[in-house]
């Protein structure tokens, strides 16, 4: 049945180059549906269930549309001359997790200039920047993030009469969200235990990164207490170190951002004692809502859109994720 006799939804992925759309020809489309930029700053994990989050909702951007979308692997310049391309090419709104705060504005002022909508999700660019360029922002508080955790690694060590805990944090804080999720945890740390000290902060942001980075803050700090791994790969990197050094019972890890192999972990329990999450999927489906009111004309109440943040602290919560995950995407 042709399209002319039948008109059917679809949404065609296309991951572009410079060259790209131009290869797709894909010229005569603008008109049916429209284009919406999306823009991921990796793969896996969190923004592989960002994506299956926002094609699963795509129908409410409207029938026929295209969602032009790129890993930009954090590369601030991969991202310009996407969002260059893309707004070249008349899409409707630019979906994005900015690489940077400060890097990424030239493109998005640029992606605003040219009456394309940006919407943020997770990362955003500087205050001022963000009340200019970006129409609305999907956030999970970091603050309150990081509190979720600092406060369950508080009541932790309250219960085994642990007053001063030595902690490593492994880290992600070439992000901002990073550092706010850092600020929470120590918040809620200190707030119960004023003696607590954290007596390394390093970047390992991927899992064999934060497996090195972790091992030597183990060497520089024997009897450590306990790692906070701002991010997944942190987090995982810390477990495994901890397993590595035959430190079990004795380390303990509260991290950031389920996975698979995390939930596991919190099954197990041994080491892992708590992860805080942002449901990357949940993110995904807010996204393509608020892309579709703001496209629409509609007002939001406000420029942040609120994403759930979850605390996980047990193995039965970590079974549960795992039923209703079993894709494996957050």
């Amino acid at each position: 049945m042709s399209l002319a006799r039948h008109r059917t939804w679809h949404v065609l992925i296309l991951t572009l180059v410079l060259t790209g759309l131009a290869a797709t020809g894909c010229g005569g489309r603008v008109g049916e549906g429209g284009r919406v930029g999306l823009v991921y700053m990796d793969a896996q994990g969190y923004y592989a269930g960002v994506r299956k989050g926002m094609l699963d909702s795509s129908r409410k951007l409207g029938e026929d549309v295209q969602i032009l979308e790129i890993n930009a692997q954090g590369d601030a310049s991969k991202e310009s001359r996407f969002v260059d391309t893309v707004s070249s090419a008349g899409v409707k709104a630019l979906v994005m997790s900015p690489v940077s705060t400060t890097a990424s504005i030239p493109a998005v002022k640029l992606a605003h200039d040219s009456g394309v909508k940006v919407i943020c999700y997770n990362t955003c660019l500087t205050d001022e920047a963000t009340r200019k360029y970006v129409s609305a922002w999907i956030l999970g508080d970091p603050v309150k993030f990081g509190e979720l955790a600092g406060a369950k690694a508080a009541e932790y060590f309250v219960s085994r009469h642990i007053t001063a805990p030595r902690i490593g944090v492994i880290n992600c804080e070439t992000v901002e969200v990073c550092r706010q999720r850092r600020a929470g945890f120590e918040r809620a740390l200190f707030a119960r235990l004023p003696k607590a000290r954290i007596v390394a902060n390093q970047q390992g942001t991927t899992i064999d990164s934060a497996v090195q980075v972790a091992d030597r803050v183990l060497t520089a700090h024997h009897g450590l207490d306990a790692f906070y791994g701002e991010s997944g790969g942190a987090t995982m990197g810390a477990v495994k170190a901890v397993r590595q050094r035959g430190l079990i019972g004795k380390t303990v890890v509260f991290g950031s951002d389920m996975t698979t192999d995390l939930a596991h972990e919190l099954v197990d329990n041994r080491i892992l004692k708590a992860d805080v999450d942002i449901s990357g999927r949940v993110v995904g489906k807010l996204a393509a809502r608020t892309t579709a009111q703001v496209i629409s004309g509609e007002k939001l109440g406000s420029q942040i859109v609120a994403a759930p943040v979850e605390l996980y602290s047990t193995p039965r919560q970590a079974r549960k994720w795992l039923d209703t995950h079993p894709d494996g995407l957050p």
